[in-house]
């Protein structure tokens, strides 16, 4: 019996094997230094797990509403629309199992086999798999290297627009280089997807997680709103990663496709949890709050110590959880062609483990730089500087 051929299109999110590769280690006996996977280490905030109980004790442990159901729907409709200057109505949103299932569906909603998706690259790496696996073909932008983090190659992305490109994901506060844009450049974006007619993915997985600035919105300028389907999840901001619970928020034509598709694929969302989330959206924010001024420490943490490596500069950022710093000049020191020997030795020599470039979309064509991802959402502050410490020993030595 034959398997399917369109799995052979159908990709993963790779960080899950440098996770098991990391257990083995860990198997062996060894302290591992976890910086592989944005997963969070912190208790999602007591009023949410009180409301969670409540509502199974109530017995909200039945189908719902496959578009999710009206208050959760009422209230995010309200606070995105608050934090974004835009208003939206229940309408326009639909409650998903997360915040990834809103790729693949807003994918199967508006692209066609054939049809070309602009995403980037690097990113998250089920953009790529997506767009593939339902026919389309995946077409990358990049990102530059500047001193104060990463910026969109606007006239790269503006040359690969063709009559074929149906629509434009980006990520804004990107994982995984934490690139923010600047008013600018989002505009510059919107410009490309108003001329070309585009529809628009705006990845919100990081909004709200940010330490010193204001986020910005895509969906705000004049002429997106009502191209742009908003991916939120809950999963960061309440360290959340294991509920599963997020939402596709957007046009009501296109949301009405997204309900559509829940109906086949899920039913509906974890009901109890969706009453969960009116909690976590109205009620007592101090949690959440906590949670951010703990990944601050971590993150002034991290960053200080990957500085400290000689041939190493990485610029701090003002968001998400990651960082991205460019280890070219450590390649050459370790007399390294590829950018897994470098992992695999960092592991097994300081118990630091991390994600490269690689693990983030195909490396496009001239791409000579070498990156790795720290992501520092899952270790404490004591074992990041202990585990920068050692990584500073192997780094700065030659093999």
């Amino acid at each position: 019996m034959k398997i399917a051929t369109r799995i052979n299109r159908l990709g993963t999110e790779t960080a899950f094997a440098v996770s098991a590769q990391a257990r083995k280690w860990a198997a062996k006996g060894n302290k591992i230094y976890p910086f592989h996977l944005g997963d969070i280490n912190l208790s999602t905030p007591l009023n949410i797990v009180e409301a969670a109980n409540k509502y199974i004790v109530d017995g909200k442990n039945g189908y719902c509403p496959a578009e999710g159901i009206l208050p959760l729907r009422e209230v995010l409709a309200e606070d995105v629309g608050i934090k974004r200057g835009v208003h939206f109505d229940p309408e326009n949103v639909s409650v998903q199992p997360g915040g990834k299932p809103t790729i693949g569906k807003f994918i199967q909603a508006v692209m066609n086999p054939g049809d070309e998706v602009l995403y980037p690259n690097p990113g998250y790496p089920i953009y790529e798999s997506q767009i593939e696996y339902h026919g389309g073909i995946a077409v990358s932008y990049r990102y530059d290297e500047t001193d104060t983090g990463f910026a969109i190659d606007i006239e790269k992305l503006k040359t690969s627009v063709t009559d074929k490109t149906t629509a434009l994901i980006y990520n804004n506060y990107n994982n995984p280089i934490s690139a923010e844009s600047s008013r600018e450049e989002m505009e510059a974006l919107a410009q490309i997807a108003i001329e070309h007619d585009l529809w628009v993915l705006s990845d919100d997985a990081y909004y709200e997680m940010l330490y010193d600035t204001e986020p910005q919105s895509i969906v705000n300028i004049p002429g997106m709103q009502e191209r742009s389907v908003i991916l939120y999840t809950f999963s960061k901001k309440f360290a959340m990663t294991g509920w599963r619970i997020g939402a596709s928020i957007g046009p009501e034509n296109v949301i009405k496709v997204i309900n559509q598709l829940n109906v086949n694929d899920e039913s509906c969302t974890n009901h109890f949890h969706q009453w969960a989330m009116v909690e976590a959206v109205t009620g007592d924010q101090s949690g959440a709050e906590a949670i951010l001024g703990e990944l601050r420490k971590r993150r002034d943490a991290a960053s200080t110590g990957l500085n400290a490596i000689d041939c190493l500069n990485v610029a701090k950022p003002e968001c998400t959880f990651y960082l991205f710093p460019n280890v070219t000049n450590i390649m050459k020191r370790k007399g390294f062609s590829k950018i897994g020997e470098l992992q695999e030795g960092a592991l097994h020599n300081s118990g630091v483990s991390f994600c490269t470039r690689e693990h983030f979309g195909r490396p496009q064509n001239g791409e000579t730089e070498f990156y790795i991802r720290f992501a520092y959402s899952g270790i404490t502050v004591e074992d990041i500087t202990e585990g920068m410490g050692k990584l500073k020993e192997y780094f700065e030595s030659s093999n």
